[in-house]
């Protein structure tokens, strides 16, 4: 059966998908409605979901802000959650760990990083073994005062380098938030975040949102690089003017696409996008498939009519390989 965004119509900010044998995880951010944070949900498919429960107890209940999960599966069967907990002025990444991917986890009382503000941790694991974590962060001294991206190299799953450099700090218009931040004393101030990392052919891409959600040049984009830590910003695809963003908002058909991760389908070769749009004054779910054309990052989205299921477009894929 073909399938038609959102694939999980409910409230499901920042979603992260993690496949786990025949099965998907879903977590999103928030306070839940058992009295958790991060809400589960599970499917087998990718297009029918079902609640599962909340991923883990807050470390305080003081503490408004929990942001953006990601969970990875470690070799010796545990599930790592990282995120980012604070006020929203002050936010840190931390850790917790459990046994299943539904959980419950359990926060390790590890602080990752050492910046005022840190939010959207994403784990990399590269070829060699070696881990990175890419995470957002502000720059008030850049060009562009905002946020921006920023990656550090991990001693272990519970350890940082301590040597962060820029990834993706924002360069253009499409990329303001607010050209007047009363919290931030009123500067023009920019927003990049939501970092999720993919190789391919040997060059890294890392997908990313920009703007501010209410605007019509709110998307996702990309930057490339042949090395992840080279001393030097990624190279921007979208400039906003001539190049636009892979995803963005169509007005009065889909608002604010952002904040994606990518997972594979049930073939294990079709990349999906999962990524949060505003329907019906919430962040729901929806999925589109991700390819790779030459050098460039492409997403078949955001789409808004029916399509093929990652089921159907397993067997069809099948079918033409043979």
């Amino acid at each position: 059966m073909p399938y038609c965004n959102p694939v999980y119509p409910y409230d499901f900010p920042d979603p992260f998908v993690l496949k786990v044998g025949g099965e998907y995880w879903g977590y999103c951010t928030g306070f839940q409605s058992d009295g958790g944070v991060f809400g589960i949900i599970r499917s087998s498919d990718l297009v029918h979901w079902r609640p599962v429960a909340s991923a883990m107890q807050p470390v305080d209940r003081n503490l408004p802000c929990y942001w953006a999960p990601e969970v990875t599966a470690e070799p010796d069967g545990s599930f790592l959650l990282y995120y980012s907990a604070g006020n929203e002025e002050t936010m840190t990444i931390r850790v917790a760990k459990a046994g299943r991917p539904e959980g419950p986890f359990r926060d390790l009382g590890l602080t990752l990083t050492k910046e005022p503000f840190a939010i959207d941790p994403h784990v990399f694991l590269d070829d060699d073994g070696s881990r990175y974590l890419f995470y957002a962060t502000d720059f008030l001294t850049h060009t562009h005062v905002g946020t921006g991206t920023a990656v550090d190299r991990m001693l272990d799953p519970f350890r940082l380098e301590g040597n962060p450099e820029p990834v993706t700090r924002a360069r253009y218009e499409w990329q303001v938030y607010d050209p007047q931040r009363a919290s931030k004393g009123g500067v023009k101030w920019h927003t990049v975040e939501g970092p999720f990392v993919l190789k391919q052919n040997g060059k890294y891409y890392q997908m990313f949102s920009g703007g501010n959600w209410q605007n019509l040049t709110y998307g996702v984009s990309y930057a490339t690089s042949e090395k992840i830590k080279r001393g030097e910003e990624w190279t921007q695809h979208a400039d906003g003017a001539t190049i636009l963003p892979i995803l963005r908002t169509i007005p009065g058909k889909v608002v604010g696409p952002g904040h994606n991760s990518v997972v594979r389908g049930p073939d294990d070769r079709q990349r999906y996008c999962v990524y949060h749009i505003w329907h019906e004054n919430k962040r729901a779910m929806c999925i589109d498939r991700l390819d790779f054309e030459g050098d460039d990052l492409i997403v078949h989205g955001p789409t808004t009519s029916e399509e093929p299921s990652p089921l159907e477009w397993a067997e069809l894929g099948e079918s033409v390989r043979a």
